[in-house]
């Protein structure tokens, strides 16, 4: 489980002043990121070091209520299921000042071999630290 503090920047919100739809994807990709830094796991040196990359492949988002420019945001990231080859995220953004649940997520991401994009098996040490958190 994860949390991730986030600002509303102007760059972030449409002409009607809140959050564009398609940012909240980019928040919750943030989240997911910052959820496996937590773990020990860089993205970067996964693909270097293990040959690997998580890739999401169905995601089922709920808008509940806008976020708007300035709000404080937080971001949770916990995983709901963890498969061999994949993992079930639940992602909730929620305003802080009115600990409001603004948006929800549940987002299956697939781990994949950097070099050819199929499907793998998630690491060992990755999934052990993911369900032993």
């Amino acid at each position: 489980m994860s949390d991730l503090e986030l600002r509303v920047y102007y760059e972030d919100t449409d002409s009607g002043g809140v959050v564009y739809y398609a940012n909240y994807l980019k928040f919750i990709e943030r989240g997911r990121s910052e959820f496996l830094r937590e773990l020990g796991f860089e993205q970067d040196q996964l693909i270097n070091d293990q040959g690997v990359i998580f890739a999401v492949r169905s995601l089922q988002a709920e808008y509940l209520s806008p976020a708007r420019f300035n709000d404080l945001l937080t971001i949770h990231t916990q995983v709901e299921k963890s498969r061999r080859a994949s993992l079930i995220f639940s992602q909730k953004i929620r305003d802080l000042k009115q600990n409001k649940v603004l948006f929800e997520a549940q987002v299956t991401v697939a781990c994949l071999d950097v070099q050819n994009f199929k499907p793998r098996a998630i690491p060992s040490d990755i999934l052990e630290k993911i369900n032993g958190q």
